[in-house]
């Protein structure tokens, strides 16, 4: 709202735009040899000092609207140590670098917890017979508690389990280099070259390796029953440790690791059909080991995963037998019950003949039991809705293609999540880690990226 030009004599003038402004000022910036501003003809007042300025016309030379200037005449909220209510004191300040510090580990309590490590590992091998379920899952649990002591990342992934910080090359200084190179500049033969200490980082990944490879050595030991339960502890373990390297070998053990069992005081080992459906992966656990592949950025890992779990015989037997076992049974049984219909439709019909009606409903109910059930199946095989990157190439039979979707869905997510994150830029990627990937998938009887299938390209 424009304010209305005040009368002659008061000493201001009005801006159309920021409100009033002080004569004297712009006085001053015209002619410095004007001593003094004139009010009304004849009449001289004499120039005011700054600090003399009264203060409703200080607050007035610098307010446009009454809601500022309420604004700027509240006083400063303060705290009772005297500091502005939003500033930020010096114990809070002090207190979130005490904290700060207490999260690092220090040296001594890291090699308490190798020693420990170290010390559980031993202790699981060297004991006699075969250990059982709980006495597994206590020394993961251990190795876990540990893991947990470690200072962990989840910047650069936050959708997935939390990282090790990576270890930091530690910076020499240039003395240190001379040193190293031969070229002293003060003539001196080394010897006085401190020894470069660990960083706070490099302690914990070489916490996080030994924490690693004792939950391996646990898992991997001969006598060791790898139940499902114990699988998915060592998955977890591994995701939060962000070592994903072993999943693959330990997801394959999981099938082919003979079974040990007690005979007259000594250990017998069974062999094992990795094959066999009731050696598949479950499905959840699977996904797991995939995500913890997936957020530590380790593509061969994922890829191991995957050929270890959704790639497996044992997992399309198991998924056969659980998914199309009992469809299959009702299609196998249905010309049956059809038959038993017809021929009770003949008995309520006195137009033809019995055997001859019976002979045609048949016929009739199954040409459309058949053509509407072969639709549904292709219908059902042919989907793509759910394919974001990764299709089927030309001549995989339908029942192979759902056979094998959830490996298909598996290889569409890794790529997904090591490619573009945009749409727009599927395809585009480059290097040879992504063009193995690329490679691979078209072996497995899939395509990556298929043109006819982008968007803007059907």
């Amino acid at each position: 709202m424009m304010r209305r030009p005040l009368p002659t004599g008061s000493g201001l003038l009005s801006c159309q735009i920021c409100g009033l402004i002080n004569r004297q000022q712009i006085s001053a910036a015209h002619s410095a040899k004007r001593p003094s501003v004139t009010l009304d003809a004849g009449r001289r007042l004499a120039r005011l000092p700054q600090a003399c300025t009264p203060p409703s016309i200080q607050s007035r030379f610098f307010s446009t609207s009454p809601s500022r200037l309420k604004a700027q005449r509240s006083p400063v909220v303060q705290s009772q140590n005297g500091l502005p209510r939003f500033a930020k004191s010096p114990a809070s300040s002090t207190t979130q670098q005490n904290q700060q510090n207490q999260q690092q580990i220090q040296p001594a309590e890291v090699a308490d917890l190798a020693a420990a490590v170290d010390r559980v590992t031993e202790t699981f091998v060297a004991q006699q017979g075969i250990p059982s379920e709980h006495m597994t899952l206590t020394a993961l649990q251990a190795c876990t508690h540990a893991a947990g002591k470690l200072q962990l990342d989840t910047s650069h992934s936050p959708l997935g389990p939390p990282q090790i910080q990576r270890p930091q090359r530690p910076q020499r200084s240039q003395n240190q280099s001379l040193n190293i190179l031969g070229l002293d500049p003060d003539n001196r033969k080394g010897g006085d070259s401190s020894e470069v200490k660990a960083t706070p980082q490099q302690q914990d990944s070489d916490l996080a390796d030994k924490i690693s490879g004792a939950a391996y050595t646990i898992i991997s030991h001969p006598t060791v029953v790898i139940t499902p339960q114990v699988l998915q502890k060592y998955i977890a373990l591994q995701a939060r440790l962000g070592k994903p390297e072993s999943l693959p070998h330990v997801l394959e053990l999981f099938a082919s690791k003979p079974t040990p069992t007690l005979v007259s005081g000594s250990i017998r080992y069974t062999d094992r059909n990795p094959n066999s459906a009731k050696n598949a992966i479950e499905p959840q656990i699977a996904e797991a080991a995939l995500d913890a592949a997936i957020a530590a950025r380790n593509m061969d890992a994922a890829i191991g995963v995957v050929e270890s779990t959704y790639g497996s015989r044992a997992f399309k037997y198991a998924k056969a037998l659980s998914k199309a076992l009992f469809p299959a049974t009702l299609a196998g049984g249905a010309p049956i019950a059809i038959y038993l219909g017809a021929s009770q439709l003949a008995k309520i019909q006195e137009a033809w003949n019995p055997e001859i009606f019976t002979n045609v409903a048949f016929a009739g109910i199954m040409c459309y039991y058949v053509c509407t059930g072969t639709i549904g199946l292709v219908a059902l095989a042919t989907a793509n809705d759910q394919m974001k990157r990764v299709t089927w190439g030309e001549g995989i039979p339908l029942w192979e293609r759902w056979l094998r979707e959830e490996e298909r869905a598996a290889y569409d997510k890794i790529a997904c999540s090591f490619g573009f994150a945009s749409d727009l830029r599927a395809g585009e990627e480059e290097g040879l880690e992504f063009g193995l990937l690329r490679e691979f998938i078209l072996c497995r009887g899939m395509i990556l990226d298929k043109v006819d299938l982008m968007p803007g390209m059907n």
